[in-house]
């Protein structure tokens, strides 16, 4: 039987990366459907570039440090480490609308998660979802879920890093910035970038989460007034 056997996490792995797993993170563009109606990323370089500062200035240093202090605490039964996670990432999160979509698909993940595996912290995180408690952000979610799904901290990483940009590349299809082709090119370029990005969490506390993309916030606060819209930020 699959179900508690040695590839199980493995096939948890898969399911959690997969964009068919529907926590709401792939209907956002973090700004990108903004840079390309405006005309500011036109071509696969501008995604490349797009793609690492994201990793590399915030991605890798705020939502990933507070994902791995969420796995670590729910690893050790501690549900108020996962709440204080919740609480910085939350105050070093400045954009509003980025603030609004990580409570939506960090709620959108919970609801799903709670029907597909049965957990304790799970039940709790709801509750706490309910009275205002925790803010529910996607990425402090998703570090609890790969606990759960007894993935190890680095494959969690991985797999919301993964879906991280292939819901990137996916929105630029979309976008018409890149073909199929293209995107799965630059997923594999961009393979040491997402290490690197793990290893850089990894080694960093909760104090130490900063971010440095002015350009793309300002395209992020610039996307609700775009008259035509295929992504939610």
């Amino acid at each position: 039987m699959i179900i508690g056997s040695a590839i199980a996490p493995q096939l948890a792995l898969m399911q959690l990366s997969d964009s068919f797993f529907p926590s709401g993170s792939f209907t956002l563009s973090h700004g990108l459907e903004s840079l390309v109606q405006e005309k500011q990323l036109t071509s696969s370089e501008d995604l490349q570039t797009f793609l690492k500062l994201l990793l590399r200035n915030k991605v890798a240093v705020t939502d990933t440090v507070a994902l791995i202090h969420a796995y670590r605490g729910s690893a050790i039964d501690d549900l108020d480490a996962v709440r204080l996670a919740d609480a910085q990432l939350f105050a070093q999160t400045l954009v509003e609308k980025t603030r609004e979509t990580q409570r939506k698909s960090g709620r959108a993940l919970l609801m799903v998660a709670s029907s597909t595996w049965q957990d304790v912290q799970l039940n709790s995180l709801n509750e706490d979802a309910t009275t205002g408690k925790i803010h529910c952000l996607h990425p402090i979610i998703f570090g609890v879920v790969g606990r759960v799904a007894m993935l190890s901290e680095q494959h969690t990483v991985l797999a919301f890093l993964h879906s991280f940009i292939t819901g990137l590349l996916g929105a630029a299809i979309r976008l018409s910035i890149v073909g199929h082709i293209q995107a799965q090119q630059i997923l594999l370029q961009l393979a040491p970038e997402i290490e690197k990005a793990y290893h850089t969490a990894a080694s960093m506390n909760l104090n130490q989460m900063w971010s440095c993309t002015p350009a793309i916030d300002i395209a992020q606060m610039r996307h609700q007034r775009l008259t035509h819209r295929l992504f939610a930020s």
